[in-house]
């Protein structure tokens, strides 16, 4: 969790004074955070007198803290999935917008014995995911699958025996890859982008599963215009930039 002061808002995105001095809890997936990092600064160059807090996780573990009650103010979600679990409980303000998209690749440490995709279906490789309850590890189980058409039937399920360790957000599974305790994982590609002295293998875009992230303020604030002004801005191009220069793709 992150705590940042907001300064005064002098773009489109004005606040009024009655919300100044106040603060706004942001839940966020894991993979947001470099990203929602720096929009954080760029929108407290507009503000005054807010604190904003950055809450990340996996998006089935903040979808189920906050249906639990948990206070937020926005929720912005890697999948779909997740924020259906936030839109049903009637928490939801309006209709969830679409701020960015992401794809996957398989990322795997110096020296692996895991060097292309036909690889991790090879005997004792050391495979890491994130569960299949959170995002991308469903969006790799799909990919996975997929890969039977090129490797044969069958493939799939043998880089499936090879899995070891079921991670709960893509940042664990990035930190197992890092501190070289498997051969290989699948995380987005905005995650490999910030890791060193990894290899990367791309999916082919016809086996690949592009994410869609939502993002939508909660009708349990008590800061309705500021998160509704968070999640505009989010949606500006000053934030479609940041966005694209870490890797994501715009809607």
């Amino acid at each position: 969790m992150r705590v940042k002061t907001l300064f005064a808002l002098l773009t489109t995105f004005a606040l009024t004074t009655s919300a100044l001095a106040q603060e706004l809890t942001v839940f966020a997936a894991s993979s947001l955070t470099e990203a929602f990092e720096e929009i954080a600064d760029l929108f407290e160059g507009h503000n005054h007198g807010v604190t904003i807090l950055l809450n990340f996780g996996g998006s089935s573990t903040l979808s189920t803290q906050i249906v639990q009650g948990a206070p937020a103010d926005v929720f912005a979600s890697a999948d779909v999935v997740q924020m259906t679990v936030v839109q049903d409980a009637g928490l939801a303000v309006g209709e969830p917008a679409v701020f960015a998209h992401n794809r996957l690749v398989v990322i795997a440490p110096a020296g692996s014995k895991v060097s292309e995709l036909e690889d991790l279906g090879d005997s004792g490789v050391l495979l890491v995911l994130a569960g299949p309850e959170v995002p991308v590890g469903r969006y790799s189980r799909t990919a996975i699958a997929s890969l039977d058409a090129v490797y044969g039937a069958g493939f799939a399920d043998r880089v499936l025996a090879n899995l070891v360790s079921e991670e709960p957000n893509v940042r664990q599974v990035a930190f197992k890859i890092e501190l070289g305790e498997a051969d290989a994982a699948i995380v987005y590609s905005t995650d490999a982008a910030v890791l060193a002295s990894i290899t990367i293998i791309d999916i082919p875009e016809e086996h690949n599963v592009i994410a869609t992230y939502p993002v939508v303020a909660l009708k349990d604030s008590s800061q309705q215009e500021l998160a509704s002004a968070f999640v505009e801005f989010l949606l500006s191009p000053e934030a479609q930039a940041v966005l694209a220069r870490r890797g994501f793709i715009n809607p």
